[in-house]
C-alpha cells in the first residue's frame, strides 16, 4: 500500500494528522466500529479518567486491527468523539505515542459530544484501515 500525504497547509501536521492521504495499491479494507474504554466483557473502565480511557480505547483498536491482520500503520482515517474536547486534547500525546512509531498521521476528525452510548465513557475512536 502506498500513502501520499496531502497538506495544502502545515498546521494539521503539528497536531498529528494530514489533511488527506492518497492511498494506492490497497486490496483490503477494514472498517472498525468505535472503540472505547471497555474490558473484554464490554464493561466500562476508568470512570472519569480521560487519559486512561484514551489508552484503553487505543489498546482495543489495536486488538481489533490485529485480529484483522493489520496494525496502526494501516489506519487511513480516524473519527474521534470526546465528551470533553479540551481534556482529550491535553492527552493527545497518547495518539502520537501510538501512531508515531508507525510514521503515519491519518486524516482525523475530532468531535465534542454530549455523551457516548455507554454512560461514563469519555472517549471513542473509530478507524478505517487498508492494506
Amino acid at each position: 500500500m502506498e500513502r501520499t500525504a496531502v497538506n495544502p497547509w502545515d498546521w494539521s501536521i503539528k497536531l498529528g494528522y494530514n489533511q488527506a492521504e492518497v492511498i494506492g495499491g490497497a486490496t483490503r479494507q477494514v472498517i472498525c466500529a468505535g472503540q472505547t474504554s471497555v474490558d473484554e466483557n464490554g464493561a466500562p473502565q476508568h470512570p472519569g479518567d480521560m487519559r486512561a480511557q484514551i489508552s484503553l480505547a487505543l489498546d482495543n483498536l489495536e486488538a481489533v486491527l490485529k485480529r484483522a491482520g493489520m496494525d496502526l500503520s494501516n489506519v487511513i482515517k480516524l473519527g474521534v468523539y470526546a465528551t470533553d474536547v479540551d481534556e482529550a486534547l491535553k492527552n493527545f500525546d497518547l495518539m502520537g505515542m501510538r501512531f508515531g512509531p508507525h510514521q503515519v498521521a491519518p486524516p482525523m476528525t475530532l468531535l465534542g459530544v454530549t455523551r457516548l452510548a455507554i454512560p461514563g465513557l469519555l472517549f471513542e475512536i473509530e478507524a478505517t484501515a487498508a492494506a
